[in-house]
């Protein structure tokens, strides 16, 4: 816990505080929270560490402190399969009960038959606390019942099902048909499905095969604007006695894609150092070390790939981005193999995500401090 005698490093690279500490996305705040509030789903997609989370968090954290709705957060990452996305269901509804809803508390265990929770309490603070156990072969009627819950409560509820392509990894393909037959129904539960892998979430929200079509509205995240990024990190620099030019953070947000976390690791390393005047040569031996602290995992990428794949990465890496991966002018600036072998690679590694495809087509490396990392070394 954060005292009062402790000043927080404002460049955060997890979790949500307040409105202070977040960056613009003003814009796609009222985009998400207007068609929440005007009951419409939102399938909101993004690479990783754009933001996503901090946008979501960001609206729930306002919608709150209106008292508009109630929100629940559900990361479905690293889910298998529709027990533990119930059991993550549950416990974040019913993780939200407080010591004062002792009425509420005392229904829980009358309304739920197949999801079980348990109730327990601290015996310092009275606070009620839960562990929500979900039989496999009543996962369904679980989350048929977390749902009912919700859809019973006399309260508007948002949900937010983050990673939510993992569903579609699931053994059991049905899962994505029966969330959809629950969903359509609700009138007082409203959803943001969020992922980042483009390709499988569009999939699911734009093919007229897949039991989600046209169920959402289609939400982009993309870079906040270098002009927004960089009257935030000014002001943020400033207050801490240390100041940086338009042209020097433009060079950072140009370098690193203006993508999110690596902006924001970059601004709480240079905010840690307390160097009062941020030029081009001390922002550039922050970034060169902090890269380097990451040097034995980018050997262990590239120990995990192929020799042609490792080719073409570092290819891509020293181009920055590129859109023709399978032109012959490529191919031969980098003495690559085949173009089929290149596409193959390109293939392979998009998959893994260690190469970014951007909707304009261009593909980059994803880790963009690997991709730093690899242009320097190759």
């Amino acid at each position: 816990m954060r005292t009062n005698n402790t000043q927080i490093n404002p460049f955060l690279l997890t979790g949500y505080v307040s409105a202070e500490y977040f960056c613009d996305r003003v814009e796609e705040t009222e985009k998400l929270s207007s068609a929440l509030l005007n009951g419409r789903n939102v399938a909101l997609i993004s690479p990783r560490r754009m933001g996503k989370t901090g946008l979501i968090k960001h609206v729930f954290h306002k919608v709150e402190a209106e008292k508009t709705a109630k929100c629940y957060y559900v990361d479905l990452y690293q889910t298998s399969n529709l027990a533990e996305l119930a059991s993550k269901l549950g416990l974040a509804v019913l993780g939200t009960l407080d010591s004062r809803q002792s009425k509420i508390v005392k229904k829980v265990s009358e309304f739920f038959k197949a999801l079980r929770p348990v109730v327990s309490f601290d015996p310092m603070t009275g606070a009620p606390s839960f562990s929500v156990d979900v039989q496999p072969e009543l996962a369904e009627q679980s989350l048929a019942e977390v749902f009912a819950y919700m859809e019973q409560s006399n309260e508007r509820c948002y949900v937010a099902f983050d990673e939510f392509q993992e569903v579609a990894n699931y053994e059991d393909r049905k899962v994505e048909a029966l969330l959809r037959a629950h969903i359509q129904h609700l009138t007082n539960v409203h959803f943001v499905f969020s992922g980042s892998q483009r390709h499988v979430l569009e999939s699911m929200f734009t093919s007229a095969s897949r039991p989600f079509y046209q169920s959402c509205q289609l939400m982009h995240l993309a870079p906040i604007s270098e002009e927004a990024y960089y009257l935030f990190a000014k002001e943020k620099l400033n207050k801490h006695g240390q100041t940086i030019t338009k042209e020097t953070f433009g060079q950072m947000y140009e370098r690193l894609y203006g993508h999110t976390w690596y902006l924001q690791s970059l601004l709480n390393r240079l905010y840690q150092s307390s160097i009062q005047n941020l030029t081009d040569e001390n922002v550039n031996l922050v970034l060169s070390s902090l890269i380097s602290e990451n040097e034995v995992t980018y050997q262990t990428f590239l120990r995990l790939v192929t020799n042609s794949q490792k080719a073409v990465l570092q290819a891509i890496a020293k181009e920055r981005s590129i859109k023709e991966v399978q032109g012959s002018a490529f191919v031969k600036r980098h003495k690559l193999s085949a173009a089929s072998t290149v596409k193959s690679a390109v293939t392979a590694m998009t998959d893994k995500e260690m190469l970014l495809l951007a909707p304009d087509g261009t593909y980059s490396v994803y880790d963009r401090f690997f991709s730093i990392w690899l242009e320097r070394e190759g």
